[in-house]
């Protein structure tokens, strides 16, 4: 009797309409508790090859580039938050800025690399990520906000063997904050 049908229930992946209907049974008692639990496992296999192990909408982004077999030790690096302001701005409180990171209009990522060159640095940036390489350092720097990543300055101070990254914060509501 029900007991069989909560046992078909329990393997089988998938319950039709039709099915459910056919068993004539009352929507309330173990069996409503039954389909609920099974149709909360049953995957949903979404368009896309049945093969693949995830979607790529879960891998972390920047994760292609994480080697946690690179021996390379991080560097030292401060992230500082930059904003433009003017005389209006300091003295006579004319726009609506604020000490905030949220009226910052850049990112400014300090690199401490001792004993390095500036041809030996390899930097790529891209929306949320910066990835900085050396022959002795390796850092993989996920960012706070997103940036735009084809337009920043990178200056390398050799006397404080310091690489200095200035990139643009590209934010959702940046067009209320500096309206």
């Amino acid at each position: 009797g029900k007991l069989e049908i909560a046992a078909k229930v329990l393997t089988t992946p998938v319950v039709t309409r039709k099915e459910r209907d056919s068993w004539n049974l009352s929507p309330v008692g173990p069996y409503a508790l039954v389909i609920k639990f099974s149709l909360l496992v049953t995957p949903d296999v979404k368009s896309g090859n049945r093969k693949d192990i995830w979607n790529t909408e879960e891998v972390p982004e920047g994760s292609e580039f994480d080697d946690i077999w690179d021996p390379r030790e991080q560097p030292e690096y401060e992230i500082l938050f930059k904003q433009q302001v003017g005389a209006e701005d300091i003295f006579l409180g004319m726009s609506r800025k604020n000490p905030s990171t949220a009226c910052c209009e850049d990112m400014l990522i300090k690199i401490k690399l001792p004993d390095t060159k500036s041809s030996d640095i390899t930097l790529d940036i891209q929306d949320k990520i910066l990835d900085l390489r050396t022959p002795k350092k390796k850092l993989l720097l996920h960012l706070p906000h997103p940036v735009d990543s084809k337009n920043g300055k990178a200056c390398f101070i050799s006397e404080k063997e310091t690489l200095e990254v200035t990139l643009r914060m590209k934010r959702e509501f940046d067009f209320i904050n500096f309206a």
